[in-house]
């Protein structure tokens, strides 16, 4: 792998650890919207980073969950759980930074935050392998 790739893995991985990080600091503040925004993110980038081992990218977000679906969801790579927890992630991201009139409970959003970090951590180890296999 590229050593270029590689870079690219490790920012938007980091990235997606920041969100995670951002969450939990806007969950604590009671800014629930602004958390489901920053759990959809810190999905996001974890899968456009795991996205790149096979060298394939989107500039939609549509595009990136298209690809994620048809490159690791179908071929069992990942759970299908956890594409149904971006997808929802996906689509609350959207009501709460677009819709009117949307606050999401507290109570509601909360558990939100460990699945999120549980699939970021599944990406995170079959990134690592990747990587330490293309050594």
């Amino acid at each position: 792998m590229k050593e270029e790739i590689r870079t690219f893995i490790n920012y938007r991985m980091e990235r997606s650890r920041e969100s995670l990080e951002e969450a939990e600091i806007l969950l604590e503040k009671g800014y629930t919207n602004t958390f489901v925004n920053r759990l959809y993110y810190a999905c996001f980038y974890s899968v456009s980073a795991l996205l790149l081992i096979k060298n394939y990218s989107s500039s939609k977000h549509s595009g990136i969950k298209a690809l994620f679906e048809q490159y690791f969801v179908k071929t069992g790579d990942i759970a299908k759980d956890y594409a149904a927890l971006y997808n929802k992630l996906y689509r609350n991201r959207q009501k709460g930074d677009y819709a009117d009139l949307v606050r999401f409970d507290v109570n509601e959003v909360r558990p939100w935050f460990d699945e999120t970090k549980k699939f970021v951590e599944v990406i995170e180890e079959i990134l690592k392998k990747k990587l330490e296999d293309d050594k």
